[in-house]
C-alpha cells in the first residue's frame, strides 16, 4: 500500500512529546512490512536539521488557496533516519512555522489549518494519490474535512483517511476565521452539530471533532483508552461524538522502537544485558549510583522518568519520593515541569534532598541519563492521572525495571499485577497496579514491589525477566494498522 502520514511531529527531527515517536516508529514498521510510506510535516525553523539527510527542493511555487488569495509555498524533501519526509515551508508574512517553537502561539488554529490545506494541495498538485492518508491529533483534524468537502471534487476521490487521537485534551477549538481562510465558508452547514460545531460552544468549531466526523476510521493509542474516551471524561467533551461514530472507532496500542530501546545494544548503557545475562543489570545499577553520587548499598532503586504535570500525577510522584525513602530504598527522578508552580515545587524538593545519599532529582531531560536510569533502576513508578498509552512502563519492562502503575489507559493494557491479575497465570504477570488516585493506593502497590525485592529477591528477578520477555515493539501494532488500512481502502 501507499500510505502518507500528515503530522505536526516526527522524531527525532520534530519532537515535542510522544506523538513524534509514534509517527516515526509506525512509519518505520510499515516500511519494514513492504509498504510505501511518506510523511508530510511543517518546516519549522527550530527543528533538528542535523537529522535530515539530502534535503532538497521537491516542489517549487506551490500556490495554496488561503482566504481570497494564495500563499506561495516551497516543499522540501529529505530522509529522516530512513523515512522519506516532505517539509512544507510557507513563503508569507505570516511566518506560520518560523516562530522558534512548534506550539504555543495565539494563532495555532490558523497555523495548522493552513498546514492541512497545504498538505492536501501538495498531494493534489504533485499527483500523489495514496491509498490511505493517516492524520494525527487536532493539528491535522481538518484534513479529512477538506478532503471530503473540497479535494475529492478535484481528483482525490479515492483517498481514505485514518485519524489517530493521541491526546484528547487539545482539540483545536476555533471560529469563523478558520472556515473563511480554508474555503469552508458555509457557516450554517459547518456549524451543524453533526459536523464541526463544538459540543459545548455553539459559536465555535472543533477541528478534532471534524477529524472524527469525516474520517473513515478513528483510532486512539490503546484499547482501554478507547473505552475510557467513550465512557469517561478523558475525551474532554467528545464522548457523545465518539458514541455516534463508535462503529469506526477503536484503540491500537502504541509500540516502542526496539532499535532505540534495547538493553542488549544500547550505546548509553555501559553494561549491555538481556534475559540470559540479567546479572549485568546490577553493574548498570552501580554505574547509575556513581553517576548520580548515590550511596553504594543493597537498597532497591525506585525511579520516575517523564513530564512533571497534572496528567502524570505529580502529587503522587512527590509522595512516591518520600514513601520510597521511608521504606529504606533509593529514589531517582528525571523530569521537566510544564508549569512554573510545579517546577518551583520540585526545585524546592531538590534543594531539600540535595545532601541525601539515597535520592537524586534531575530536573530537565537528558536522553543519555534516561537510558542509564532505565538500565540501572529496579522499579519505575507511573502514577498517571490519565495515560492514553504510556511509553515509560513499556521501556521499563524492556530494561527489566518493574513498573508500578495506576490502572488507566494503556497502562492497563501493558502491566499485569503480580498479586491480583486473575486473567493471566503468574508466569505472564509483569508488574504492580493500583487504581485510586490517593496515597494509600500508591503505597499499597509500591509497597508490594519493595517487599518482593527485599523478601524474595529471586522471585523479583524472575518477575523482571518476565517483563523483558513481553514484545511491545511496533510489530503487533504495525500488523493491526496494515489490517485497518486494508479495511478502509476498500470502503
Amino acid at each position: 500500500m501507499y500510505i502518507v502520514h500528515i503530522a505536526s511531529e516526527c522524531a527525532p527531527v520534530i519532537k515535542a512529546g510522544g506523538l513524534g515517536d509514534v509517527v516515526y516508529g509506525l512509519s518505520r514498521e510499515l516500511e519494514i512490512r513492504g509498504n510505501c510510506v511518506e510523511l508530510i510535516l511543517p518546516m519549522y525553523d527550530c527543528m533538528r536539521y542535523d537529522h535530515i539527510w539530502g534535503l532538497h527542493d521537491a516542489y517549487r511555487d506551490l500556490m495554496v488557496p488561503w482566504y481570497d488569495a494564495t500563499i506561495n509555498c516551497s516543499v522540501y524533501c529529505g530522509w529522516v533516519h530512513g523515512r522519506l519526509c516532505f517539509f512544507i515551508k510557507p513563503n508569507s508574512w505570516d511566518q506560520f512555522f518560523d516562530r522558534g517553537c512548534y506550539y504555543g502561539c495565539s494563532d495555532d488554529d490558523l497555523r495548522f489549518a493552513f498546514f492541512c490545506k497545504a498538505a492536501l494541495e501538495f498531494l493534489l498538485k504533485s499527483n500523489k494519490r495514496p491509498d490511505v492518508i493517516h492524520c494525527h491529533d487536532w493539528q491535522t483534524g481538518l484534513v479529512p474535512v477538506l478532503l471530503f468537502e473540497i479535494y475529492q471534487h478535484h481528483g482525490m476521490l479515492n483517498q481514505r483517511v485514518v485519524y489517530t487521537i493521541h491526546n484528547f485534551k487539545h482539540q483545536g477549538v476555533t471560529g469563523n476565521e478558520t472556515l473563511i481562510a480554508t474555503g469552508l465558508k458555509q457557516f450554517s452547514y459547518y456549524y451543524n452539530y453533526a459536523r464541526l460545531r463544538d459540543n459545548f460552544n455553539p459559536f465555535a468549531i472543533n477541528m478534532m471533532k471534524g477529524g472524527i466526523v469525516y474520517s473513515n476510521y478513528i483510532t486512539t493509542v490503546s484499547p482501554h483508552h478507547a473505552w475510557e474516551a467513550r465512557h469517561m471524561d478523558v475525551s474532554y467533551g467528545l464522548g457523545h461524538t465518539l458514541h455516534l461514530h463508535q462503529s469506526k472507532f477503536g484503540g491500537i496500542l502504541n509500540g516502542i522502537d526496539y532499535g532505540v530501546w534495547n538493553p542488549e545494544d544500547d550505546r548509553y548503557v555501559p553494561y549491555p544485558f538481556g534475559t540470559d545475562s540479567f546479572a549485568e543489570k546490577a553493574k548498570n545499577k552501580k554505574a547509575l549510583r556513581e553517576r548520580l553520587l548515590l550511596k553504594d548499598n543493597d537498597k532497591p532503586i525506585v525511579c520516575f522518568i517523564g513530564r512533571l504535570d497534572e496528567q502524570k500525577g505529580v502529587d503522587l510522584v512527590h509522595h512516591a519520593i518520600y514513601y520510597s525513602l521511608s521504606r529504606d530504598t533509593q529514589f531517582v527522578l528525571l523530569g521537566a515541569a510544564t508549569e512554573k508552580r510545579i517546577d518551583d515545587h520540585f526545585r524546592h524538593e531538590k534543594n531539600f534532598l540535595n545532601d541525601n545519599p539515597d535520592c537524586h532529582l534531575e530536573l530537565g531531560f537528558n536522553e543519555e541519563l534516561a537510558h542509564l536510569i532505565y538500565a540501572g533502576a529496579d522499579i519505575i513508578v507511573v502514577p498517571s492521572n490519565f495515560e492514553p498509552c504510556g511509553l515509560t512502563q513499556m521501556i521499563g519492562l524492556r530494561y527489566g525495571t518493574i513498573p508500578v502503575v495506576r490502572g488507566v489507559g494503556g497502562l492497563v493494557n501493558t502491566v499485569f499485577d503480580w498479586d491480583y491479575e486473575q486473567n493471566l497465570p503468574p508466569e505472564k504477570r509483569n508488574g504492580f497496579v493500583f487504581y485510586q488516585m490517593d496515597y494509600g493506593a500508591l503505597e499499597s502497590a509500591l509497597g508490594r514491589a519493595i517487599d518482593l525485592y527485599t523478601q524474595n529477591p529471586q522471585v523479583f528477578k524472575q518477575l523482571a525477566i518476565q517483563g523483558m520477555e513481553y514484545d511491545y515493539s511496533w510489530n503487533h501494532p504495525g500488523e493491526q494498522y496494515v489490517e485497518l488500512y486494508d479495511l478502509v481502502r476498500h470502503k
